[in-house]
Parts: C-alpha cells; sequence; structure tokens
C-alpha cells in the first residue's frame, strides 16, 4: 500500500472537497465537519464522476396507512452526495448509496500527519 500526501489540512475546509489523480484514479477527499473521507469519483450508476456534484439533503417520505396520506420531508442538510449526471444520493460520511443496498462508493483510508491530508491507496 502507498502513500500520497495529498493537501496540507488548511486546503480543504470544512464542506470542501479536492479531487485529485492517483494512479490513473480520480479520487476526492472530502473535509466533513474536520473529518476527511476519499471516495473513487466514480458513480455506481452510469461511472459519472458523482465527487463532483452537490452536498445537499434528501428527501424522505413516511406513508400514513390510516389516513392514506403521504408525507414528505426534507433532511439531512449537507449530509448527501448528488451524482451531476442522474442525481443518485450517497451519504458522505459512509459512501452508502441511500436508494440502493448493498451499493457503496469505493472509499480510502486518509490520515492527517503533521498538518499533512495523507491516502493510502
Amino acid at each position: 500500500m502507498k502513500e500520497y500526501n495529498i493537501a496540507k489540512e488548511d486546503e480543504i475546509g470544512v464542506g470542501e472537497r479536492i479531487v485529485t489523480e492517483i494512479e490513473g484514479r480520480e479520487i476526492a477527499v472530502f473535509n466533513v465537519d474536520g473529518e476527511y473521507v476519499a471516495y473513487l469519483n466514480w458513480c455506481f450508476h452510469q461511472a459519472g464522476p458523482c465527487c463532483e456534484g452537490k452536498v445537499t439533503g434528501t428527501t424522505e417520505a413516511t406513508w400514513d396507512s390510516e389516513n392514506l396520506t403521504q408525507t414528505l420531508t426534507y433532511t439531512r442538510e449537507d449530509e448527501i452526495l448528488n451524482c451531476p449526471w442522474h442525481g443518485w444520493e450517497y451519504d458522505i460520511q459512509t459512501g452508502e448509496c441511500i436508494s440502493r443496498s448493498g451499493v457503496s462508493l469505493p472509499s480510502y483510508p486518509v490520515r492527517i500527519e503533521e498538518g499533512n491530508i495523507i491516502l493510502s491507496l
């Protein structure tokens, strides 16, 4: 396993990301509330550049079977990564697709060493 110095910690603010290429792979490193996560920039749906999409929330639905009504609630603001091609949604903390069970973005270990963001590949 090789390690790569991606950037200085202060170069990726909270809520920001950097997309870089390592060994022919586009990889994005996100700062999520001071924690760093890294994913392959490749959506499972049609290989779109999912890590270049907006970070938003999502809409959840609840069904009231007694009244036969559906309620939609916008939730999880700043926790969902949206693929810009077709809108597939991924949990930015875990990389798991929120609409497809068992689908996750490939991830890479990230650690901080002396103010540098180090990614293992």
